[in-house]
């Protein structure tokens, strides 16, 4: 992955609400910002560990996880797998991680074990994507005192009206006790529907309370971006020119851009080859160029 060099940024990409495409995001950023050459590490915290099934790496065949990050003292490089995506790693999860919620109960400094395993840590990573799980748990406490900033996917529906105010006060109380330079990455409005009403009337709440950070790139509603976990590829390998696929492009361009990278030189000729974990069905699959 080139030289050594420090980590620029960590980002949590977190809302408590489930279903709000948060692993979508999670995995198409990434892949995204190797996409452009930036070298990234996915981090997948969410028990579910549909992150790193997102990529066709077989759970049941992942040795170390960020489990035993938390739990077993284990090094991020003794962690980190391919993800047969070129300038993209991860660190993987499997079902061990719901153990840790628990065992994290009596440990000291239960919040912050993530953040000093960060802190000793200098990988060849541009930016760090953390996939946090889709609620208000230490899991995802870790994950938000780690992060430089949160990125919050949001659903165009009017649940996630609901939900603001819980989520940013959480992000408060971060702020307050555990992490002070936590800041908002950015807003993203995701499964929109441009034939109902109720989602523009929902972006323009949400442009309301976040204002300018609110991505203007806005995830659609596309049955392409829903099927390619199934087949164990992000939706740029999966089908780079659907709706979704060039809609986390244009959000992959505009985070860059909010962090001071001006895209003027093409993509680089990203491949995905075959993950030494990957599930042998999909074998086939993996070798469509990002182009």
């Amino acid at each position: 992955m080139g030289k050594l060099i420090t980590v620029n940024k960590i980002v949590a990409i977190a809302n408590q609400k489930g279903g709000v495409g948060k692993t979508t995001t999670a995995v198409n950023l990434a892949s995204y910002l190797a996409h452009f050459g930036k070298e990234t590490l996915l981090v997948d915290m969410d028990p579910q560990s549909n992150s790193t099934s997102g990529f066709g790496i077989e759970k049941s065949s992942v040795k170390r996880s960020c489990y035993d990050i938390l739990i077993n003292n284990a090094t991020i490089e003794e962690t980190i797998l391919p993800t047969g995506v070129d300038w993209l790693d991860i660190i993987p999860a499997n079902r061990d991680l719901i153990g840790a919620e628990v065992e994290l109960v009596n440990t000291i400094s239960r919040e912050t074990r993530l953040k000093k395993i960060f802190k000793n840590f200098q990988g060849s990573y541009k930016y760090i994507i953390i996939d946090c799980p889709p609620s208000l748990s230490l899991l995802t406490l870790n994950s938000l005192t780690a992060a430089n900033s949160v990125l919050i996917p949001l659903q165009a529906e009017f649940y996630s009206l609901e939900g603001i105010s819980e989520l940013t006060n959480t992000i408060n109380l971060i702020r307050e006790d555990l992490n002070p330079g936590l800041e908002i990455e950015g807003v993203l409005l995701t499964m929109y529907d441009t034939r109902l009403t109720l989602s523009s009337q929902v972006v323009e709440e949400i442009g309301k309370f976040f204002k300018d950070k609110v991505y203007q790139t806005v995830i659609p509603r596309n049955v392409r971006l829903a099927e390619a976990p199934s087949f164990g590829k992000p939706v740029i390998f999966y089908d780079p020119e659907s709706k979704g696929a060039k809609a986390y492009q244009n959000l992959a361009r505009e985070f860059l851009k909010r962090n001071g990278i001006e895209l003027k030189q093409p993509p680089v000729d990203v491949k995905m080859k075959y993950p030494l974990a990957v599930q042998k069905k999909t074998k086939k699959d993996l070798t469509i160029t990002g182009k």
